[in-house]
């Protein structure tokens, strides 16, 4: 029972934490709201919402069994929050992995489903880049955002240190037996999802809706502010730039997040001042209103132990 306790206050400690580190990006964002159009701004708003159920769409279509939907949905609202407050995406990893292991599924399969979740997102979000690139090759300039002379020596010593730690533990039998074991689990249930056209539909369908709902926010932020800078565009910067700082372990991208998306807004042809606002604005509306009701959902899930 106090384990639960601690549990259920342990995300609004972490709201607190977050925001007084980012208080004032978070008085700059709130104070350029005031100066937007609100009709935009409104429209950004209610895009913002669909972003939870094409998640919870995405998650449905990872598993064979039916989920309960309302769960599920108030699940990935809680799973936001919980990403903006763990690095690299463990925050929605570990409420998902528990939400699927209550609604009845093995350990091994919840993890199962979860790289398959993974792998659907990044798959979508990287094919609707490529798509948009091919459709408008011009709309970010990627040699203005690259120095002239990368160095190449630190990515090959992470190569090598990465080559050296797979092998190791390729070396361990126990480590290969449990690898062996998951992705033996993994490609099963993938092979029957994908047997199941409705499941298939919603893994994928959920997969792209969820990177083009959030460009689309982008969007309609840029619009609020005038920025001269076409939909597409906005919309292949928005795609660029999170690809670029998927990577970077920082909780929920902020800090990383705001940095790529001003440099790729400036080098698609904006303005930085107006970038910078849109930005702001954006990350608000899409992390820093949703965080506290997303706290509170992931408090009252945990001590109704739907997770």
């Amino acid at each position: 029972m106090t384990i639960r306790r601690v549990l259920c206050v342990l995300p609004l400690l972490l709201v607190a934490v977050v925001a007084v580190r980012q208080r004032e990006v978070l008085a700059d964002g709130l104070g350029l709201v005031t100066t937007a159009r609100w009709p935009w701004l409104l429209a950004a708003a209610g895009v913002t919402c669909l972003t939870w159920p094409a998640a919870a769409c995405t998650r449905q279509g990872a598993v064979l069994e039916r989920l309960p939907g309302r769960r599920l949905l108030a699940a990935q609202f809680a799973a936001g929050a919980a990403n903006h407050l763990l690095p690299t995406g463990l925050g929605a990893s570990a409420v998902n992995l528990r939400f699927m292991t209550v609604c009845g599924l093995t350990p091994a399969r919840s993890s199962a489903a979860l790289a398959l979740y993974l792998l659907a997102e990044c798959v979508g979000r990287v094919g609707l880049l490529g798509a948009l690139l091919v459709a408008f090759p011009d709309a970010l300039p990627f040699g203005s955002l690259l120095p002239d002379e990368a160095p190449a020596g630190p990515f090959l010593v992470a190569g090598a240190a990465l080559v050296l730690v797979l092998g190791a533990l390729a070396a361990v039998r126990r480590v290969r037996t449990v690898v062996a074991g998951f992705l033996r689990t993994a490609l099963g249930e993938a092979r029957s999802v994908h047997a199941r056209p409705a499941r298939a539909l919603a893994l994928w369908g959920g997969a792209l809706a969820f990177p083009a709902l959030q460009a689309g926010v982008l969007v309609l932020v840029g619009r609020a502010f005038g920025l001269a800078v076409p939909s597409a565009h906005l919309a292949v910067a928005y795609l660029a730039a999170t690809v670029a700082v998927a990577l970077v372990p920082t909780p929920g991208g902020i800090g990383s997040v705001e940095a790529a998306l001003v440099v790729a807004l400036v080098a698609a042809g904006g303005a930085a001042a107006v970038a910078t606002a849109v930005v702001l604005v954006f990350r608000l509306l899409t992390v820093w209103l949703p965080l506290l009701p997303g706290a509170l959902t992931l408090a009252a899930l945990v001590r109704m132990k739907v997770i």
